[in-house]
């Protein structure tokens, strides 16, 4: 395992970290039972994995309280713990600034620690990301320097947003939508790296179609209900186009974390395991880097393919 830089003060982190939305009861995506969760994160552990991305939302508190359960009786400097504000353990959203003390003192109850690495915004509307019209920002300022935070970010989706954000906070992290077919943030990678912000690359795997597990004929229930049937016919084309550029349909996975791992402004890629086997494939990404020949193509083929086809999540 390769570790990155990560926020100051902090320790290196996984360049492959866990993404915990599965670790929990279910709330709108698969679940696991809380002795699988356990199980999971020590074996991230035993594989490395230093970097844990959670929320509140994720199976409504539940993923917290696991993770909590799960890291209890190892050593807290060598676990570096991302959660998010603005989605609530009732899966509600708040991202009224009153509400930062609440949301996170029920974090850290829930993850039996005393302060988080980084603190974020949880795909906030774009309103809130100016910080100087929005007073969260001295919040989030007070929160570093009572010690129950070390930084503060966002999680974000476009460029116009990570632009915005970094030009008028001082965030240190941001979380990012960016896989294969989705690459419109790496647009903010350079000015990242310049201002010392560290990027956390989530989704890799675009929802699981990145996998390969899924086709034209594929039905979805839960969240991913969320695709229309023209949406399905357009990934499926799509994820056919980016076997035949990787010259493969074996490892397809391996291969889409891979490419977020070949651009040095990403400090960790946070898949979300389901169990040890895919945890253990995960992990193996780190062993086959992607070249930069086939990273080219890729790009290639977003911008010539996917960009103007505006992708929904």
């Amino acid at each position: 395992m390769h570790y990155n830089r990560y926020i100051r003060d902090s320790i290196r982190v996984s360049e492959i970290g866990l993404g915990t939305w599965q670790l929990g009861n279910n709330s709108g995506w698969q679940s696991i039972s809380e002795k699988d969760a356990l199980k999971l994160v020590s074996k991230s552990i035993a594989y490395g994995i230093n970097f844990f991305d959670t929320s509140p939302n994720y199976g409504y508190g539940t993923v917290e309280e696991r993770l909590g359960k799960a890291l209890k009786g190892v050593d807290r400097s060598k676990i570096v713990i991302n959660t998010k504000f603005g989605h609530t353990h009732a899966n509600k959203s708040n991202y009224n600034s009153n509400y930062i003390r609440e949301s996170l003192e029920g974090s850290l109850k829930r993850l039996q620690t005393d302060y988080v690495d980084s603190y974020i915004f949880h795909n906030p509307p774009i309103a809130y990301l100016d910080g100087n019209k929005n007073d969260h920002y001295e919040i989030l300022e007070r929160l570093i320097e009572e010690g129950k935070i070390k930084a503060y970010g966002a999680s974000l989706d476009s460029f116009d947003e990570i632009k915005l954000f970094m030009d008028t906070t001082n965030a240190q992290v941001i979380e990012v939508f960016f896989n294969i077919l989705h690459q419109d943030t790496s647009r903010a990678f350079d000015m990242a790296k310049e201002k010392e912000v560290s990027i956390i690359a989530k989704i890799p795997l675009d929802s699981g179609w990145l996998t390969g597990k899924y086709n034209h004929e594929s039905t979805f229930d839960g969240i991913r209900s969320r695709w229309s049937r023209q949406d399905i016919q357009t990934r499926a084309n799509l994820v056919k186009k980016v076997k035949d550029i990787l010259e493969s349909e074996n490892n397809l996975a391996q291969k889409a974390i891979s490419f977020c791992l070949a651009y040095d402004a990403i400090s960790t890629v946070i898949p979300g395991s389901v169990n040890v086997e895919n945890l253990r494939g995960n992990i193996e990404s780190a062993d086959n880097p992607m070249s930069l020949e086939l990273v080219k193509k890729l790009e290639n083929f977003y911008h010539d393919e996917v960009k103007d086809l505006n992708l929904p999540w």
